[in-house]
Parts: C-alpha cells; structure tokens; sequence
C-alpha cells in the first residue's frame, strides 16, 4: 500500500505501515537539493523552530524529520573504491547541514 504524489515540484512517496503504529521519525521527508544554495534555503526554513540532526536530518517545529540531501553527492558514498566512499562518509556523519564543498574535498581526498 503506496501512493506516490507531488508537492511543489518534488516527489513524496507515502508508505502505509499498518494501523496503531505511532508518529515517529521513522517517517521522514526527503528533499533533493541541486546546490548549496538550495540546501541552505531549505535548511534555515526547516529547522526554523526545529531541531538539527546529523548526516543531513532535521526536525521540522512540528516534530517531522526532514533528510536535506546533496543529489551532487548522491553516488559518493556508494563510490566503487572504498577509501572515497569511506571519506565520505567519514566527513557526512558528524555533519548536520550538509556542506557540498566539504564532501567534494573528503571524495577527492583533500
């Protein structure tokens, strides 16, 4: 049981878990940002009220969980050589925000 549908220009995939499962950060929303200045923009206005996270995760004022997410660094970590992809990821996880020059430097070893 799915649904697939879009709000404002982006993709939402809707899972139903089954009945009696609680609200939690379980469920989170993905939005697929094309540079910095669209992760920042998003970053501000979610976290507005909210709380920031790692690896990209936030929580918006009304308690749902928000994963900000690079598409330029999308196939990084699934790199083919694992000293790249292990780099970052090494920089990704203490990150809340993420930082497309800092995960571009940390895939090219720099």
């Amino acid at each position: 049981m799915a649904a697939a549908f879009r709000v404002a220009g982006h993709d939402i995939v809707a899972l139903n878990g089954s009945p009696g499962i609680p609200f939690s950060q379980a469920v989170s929303f993905a939005v697929n940002c094309r540079n910095q200045k669209e992760i920042d923009r998003y970053w501000e206005r979610l976290s507005n009220g909210g709380k920031e996270q790692r690896c990209g995760r936030l929580k918006d004022r009304f308690g749902v969980s928000w994963q900000i997410i690079p598409s330029a660094i999308t196939r990084m970590p699934g790199d083919p050589d694992p000293e790249m992809a292990a780099r970052v990821m090494k920089a990704m996880l203490p990150m809340a925000k993420p930082d497309i020059g800092a995960l571009t430097r940390a895939y090219k070893g720099k």
